[in-house]
This record gives C-alpha cells, structure tokens and sequence, in this order.
C-alpha cells in the first residue's frame, strides 16, 4: 500500500496560524517585550484571508450562497484579494469596487486573481454616489445571484476574529499577553481579537491605532462624528470616514493616531531591522507602538503583541518607492538615509 502524499488540498487551507515572532532591535529602547502577529504569513498575505473565507462559510452553511454566484465587496485591496482567491477555489464570480486610494500593485493583483474592479475616487464622502460604498450597493442590485458582503457593517467580520486571531494570540502567548496594538480599519480585526482576549483576562488593555484625517478615535471618546475631523490621508486600510458597526468600540480601551510620514518610515525601518517586509499599516501600528510608550504606556513586565496586517509587496509603488515617498515629501536631511543604495555599474 502506497504512502498518502503529505499535502494541502487548496490554498484555503492554509489560511490562519500565522506566527507570533518578537521584536528585538527595533523594539530595543521601548519598556516590554513586543512580539508582532505577521499576518502577512497567510496565503493571500494578510489577515483578510480570514474574514474572506469565515464570511464566504457562512454564507454558504445559510443557502445564500450558490457555485456561480457573484460576490461583491468594497476594499482597500486586501479584503478583496482575500475574495478573489476564495471565490476561484470556490467557484464563484467576484466585482470588487476599490479605493483610489489603493496601490496600483494592489488594483493589479486583484485583476491577476480575475476579479472585475472598478477603481472610486477615494476623497468623497460615504454617502456620494461615487464612493466605493454607493458603487458596490449599486452593482449588487444591479447583479442577479450576487451577494454584498459589506465587512464594514457585517458583524462576522468580527467573529472571524473572535473565533480564530484571538484564540492563537492567547494560546501562544500562554496567556501572559498584557496589552495588543491593531489598527483599525473596519474594526474587526481589533474587535474580534479584542472580545476573545478580554473575556479571558479584561485586565489586558486593548490600544487602537488611528490616522490623522479619520474619525474613530474621536467617536471612541466622545461618541460624537466630527466631520470636521475628516480630510484626506495616504494610509490604506486604517481609519474610516464612515462608522462601521464592525468596529466594537467598548473593548477598545484608547487610540492613537499616526501619520502617514512616521508609518511609512516605520514601515521602512522594520524591514532594516527586523527583515519584516510588511505593509504601511504594520508601520503604522508600530508607530503607534512608539508613542504609547512614550505616554507611559507599558512597563518592563509589559507582553505587548502588535498585529502586522500584511505584506510589503503591495507597496512597491507607494512607501517602499523612493520616488514616491520624495513625491510626498517624505525625505529630509533627518530621514534622507532611508533611500535605497543603488549603484549602476557602467
């Protein structure tokens, strides 16, 4: 009888348990032990491999969903990546409306992975009949058999979280986990994790990150929107200009805000350091990181794991091009040595 050959059905399976890996040189003059959660180790290279498949499951255990059926979402780009790759596993069609504000390596690996995308201007309001919000509920009420999975207000973008983040942080952590840092974009990867965590121990403190031009963490202090808060910013996939009901905010104990330049070089320094090549939010949660310590945030017995929400190859053209970052204005005499050494030999 011969040996069963040791391999993985499809790609889907190997989605969730990514590694728990510690921060060492970058983390060097901070009080605690910080240990990043790289969800860039998903096969779709970032947490939203999870909410796609959890979300998609449900779906399907309901009858909603059918083979040959048409999902629709909006995204920044990685939820819809993550729906991109399922949907061909699954048979199923999938329309993606995108922010403009998404990098063209993230709109070219969507078309790539045979979704339709319609690219929406990314600086008009939720309510515009432009924004990717008024254009995914357009195309879906325009489109038979199609679904909307609208993970901005879908409360399984948070159980996806609860059921599966939240249970490898805990156990690999062995429970000594005494603070986590996510970003917060719909809200359900802090959430979810959030929510798991703190029914094991309410004691761990749950520390948001914010960008300047959005409005949660004004809401999450005052309960107030403030559209006076709202202008544009370069950060993908973190802040919103809307509230969405997949963001708990009683489980998150307080947020920061960053700026695009800090991430971005945060961003850039994790990979010279730790050779972590991550995404602008990864830079923009450990810049977050940065400043909570600087507020007193933690102490010498502080384990502080921080979520590293993707992978740096989809920000070629954008943070991880000197070009752009110069573009942006993003070098100075101070940080002018982030550029890249090239040397073209003739």
């Amino acid at each position: 009888m011969k040996e069963q050959i040791n391999a993985y059905n499809n790609v889907l399976e190997l989605i969730g348990n990514t590694p728990l890996i510690k921060l060492n040189k970058i983390t060097k003059n901070l009080k605690g032990n910080f240990y990043a959660k790289v969800e860039a180790f998903n096969p779709g290279h970032s947490s939203k491999d999870r909410i796609a498949l959890y979300i998609i499951e449900e779906a399907e255990k309901k009858g909603i969903l059918t083979p040959g059926d048409t999902i629709i979402e909006t995204t920044s780009g990685n939820t819809g990546f993550s729906i991109a790759m399922v949907s061909i596993i699954k048979g199923y069609n999938c329309i993606l409306a995108v922010s403009s504000k998404s990098s063209k390596d993230k709109i070219d690996m969507l078309r790539t992975m045979g979704a339709k995308v319609y690219v929406c201007p990314a600086n008009v309001s939720a309510d515009d009949e432009r924004s990717y919000y008024s254009v995914a509920k357009r195309l879906h009420e325009e489109t038979k058999g199609s679904v909307y999975i609208n993970q901005y207000f879908n409360q399984l973008n948070i159980d996806a979280h609860y059921n599966s983040t939240g249970p490898e942080i805990w156990e690999q952590t062995k429970g000594q986990i005494t603070h986590l840092v996510a970003c917060s974009g719909t809200g359900g990867t802090i959430s979810g994790i959030a929510k798991y965590l703190k029914e094991k121990n309410p004691k761990i403190s749950i520390l948001g990150v914010d960008a300047f031009g959005s409005v949660l963490k004004k809401y999450h202090e005052t309960k107030e929107f403030d559209n006076d808060e709202i202008y544009p910013y370069r950060i993908e996939g973190l802040g919103k200009n809307l509230i969405p009901t997949a963001t708990d905010f009683d489980v998150i104990d307080k947020f920061m805000k960053v700026t695009d330049e800090e991430s971005a070089h945060t961003a850039r320094e994790l990979a010279k350091t730790e050779g972590l090549f991550v995404g602008y939010t990864s830079g923009a949660a450990l810049q977050a990181v940065k400043q909570y310590d600087l507020e007193g945030e933690f102490d010498e017995n502080s384990n502080i794991v921080v979520i590293f929400p993707d992978h740096g190859s989809r920000y070629m053209s954008k943070v991880f091009s000197d070009d752009w970052m110069s573009e942006q204005g993003f070098f100075d005499s101070v940080n002018i040595e982030q550029q890249q050494q090239i040397e073209f030999i003739k």
